[in-house]
């Protein structure tokens, strides 16, 4: 069984568990509908965002009029103000929320798939939450979540929530998708129905596991064998960096899920970053810039996305790009947890973004004159993908030996 099949029957488990919880002591449908009812009054915090067939809506209630085939509504407002009152099985939420959750536990004693494959193809194309005047005090620091970067303005998403607003202030060069910025807010208006905000930039920081993202999803791909492997001519020695990866013996192996919103599945040549390398290649780079920022916005979740917009400013601005290819693979790690023991292999073309990313990193590091943190990711690289596709083990020595990046000898 792969490891993504394991994790679907875990969560079906623990939705079972919570279906189980919340109807223990009722009996019959209808108790049961109201035992629902009182479980998200009491655990799901409301109003919430969500969405309804991809259109943008403000979740204010959620009830129970003793209409067992109805069954529990939601009432929904929309961005225009008005109301309605749908079925709370068309809603959804956002995925880490805990009323995802509950509807997915819902969804399931309905009888229903928990989490429907469309809803999760919906949640890649649906048009995202506005900021409202209420949602910001322009009297304190706003935290915003960086999601795509022009020169003068920044897609965001308020820090905590999913609506977006538009960000313009100076030092925007600072700012990367997914870094956390600290605004103290001057101005806040709207133009063209769009929220925008004003202010001075007091800090960023990367810290993805503040953005409450999924986590991409890990596949099991069989078993990854040293005695498999090549590792030189028989009469020549061992390298130092490959002993204690022989000695550790076989290992799983695991493809990494790859998020790449507006991919073509029927023509595989045909797909953003393709198109964003081919302008670059044109001369056309901002364009090509452009393509690559709203991958971002439409899902941080897209590491070739920031290992790319890491490599237009690598040549020339490494502490720059450092902090694209940083945010991709702290997302990547995400799904690894801290202690991760298998093989993620370049042969299993999923993995190369968050490998490249991490490449990226290293590198930066290194030219930076952080000689032991570029080793450390050097040797992270060589276990997590030993037949070392990108090279590292050839300058890994450099690196330790404290070789200044302007001085190596694979220059």
């Amino acid at each position: 069984m792969s490891t993504r099949s394991k994790k679907d029957g875990k969560k079906l488990e623990a939705l079972d568990r919570l279906v189980e919880e919340i109807t223990v002591d009722a009996y019959g449908d209808d108790e049961q509908l109201w035992a629902f009812r009182q479980a998200f009054e009491d655990d799901v915090a409301l109003p919430a965002d969500g969405f309804v067939i991809g259109e943008p809506v403000s979740v204010i209630a959620v009830d129970y009029d003793g209409n067992e085939r109805r069954g529990l509504t939601a009432n929904c407002r929309r961005e225009d103000g008005s109301e309605y009152v749908i079925a709370v099985s068309e809603v959804v939420l956002p995925q880490a929320s805990a009323g995802a959750r509950y509807i997915a536990a819902y969804r399931r004693w309905l009888n229903l798939e928990p989490y429907p494959a469309d809803a999760k193809k919906l949640s890649r194309r649906q048009r995202q939450q506005k900021a409202t005047d209420d949602d910001i005090d322009l009297s304190k620091p706003v935290g915003l979540v960086a999601l795509s970067v022009k020169e003068r303005a920044a897609r965001c998403q308020l820090l905590g929530s999913n609506r977006i607003i538009t960000l313009r202030a100076s030092r925007l060069w600072e700012v990367v998708p997914g870094a956390i910025v600290t605004v103290k807010p001057g101005k806040q208006w709207r133009y063209g129905g769009h929220p925008y905000l004003s202010g001075d930039i007091q800090s960023t920081r990367i810290d993805v596991k503040a953005l409450d993202l999924v986590p991409l999803g890990l596949e099991e791909m069989g078993m990854w064998d040293p005695n498999e492997e090549y590792w030189g001519e028989e009469d020549e020695p061992i390298e130092e960096w490959a002993k204690p990866i022989i000695a550790h013996g076989p290992r799983p192996m695991f493809e990494m899920e790859q998020v790449l919103p507006g991919e073509d599945p029927d023509d595989p040549f045909n797909d953003p970053i393709t198109r964003s390398n081919d302008l670059k290649d044109a001369g056309e780079r901002v364009e090509a810039k452009k393509i690559l920022m709203e991958l971002c916005q439409a899902d941080l979740r897209c590491l070739d996305a920031h290992s790319h917009l890491g490599n237009f400013v690598f040549d020339h601005h490494p502490q720059d790009a450092i902090r694209h290819y940083d945010v991709g693979l702290r997302i990547g790690e995400l799904s690894l947890g801290d202690d991760f023991t298998g093989v993620l292999a370049w042969g299993l073309i999923d993995n190369r973004p968050f490998l490249r990313c991490m490449h990226g990193y290293g590198l930066c590091l290194w030219r930076l004159g952080r000689f032991d943190e570029a080793a450390h990711i050097f040797e992270k690289m060589l276990w997590l993908n030993p037949s070392d596709n990108q090279g590292v083990r050839f300058l890994i020595d450099e690196v330790k030996a404290k070789t200044a990046w302007e001085d190596r000898e694979n220059e």
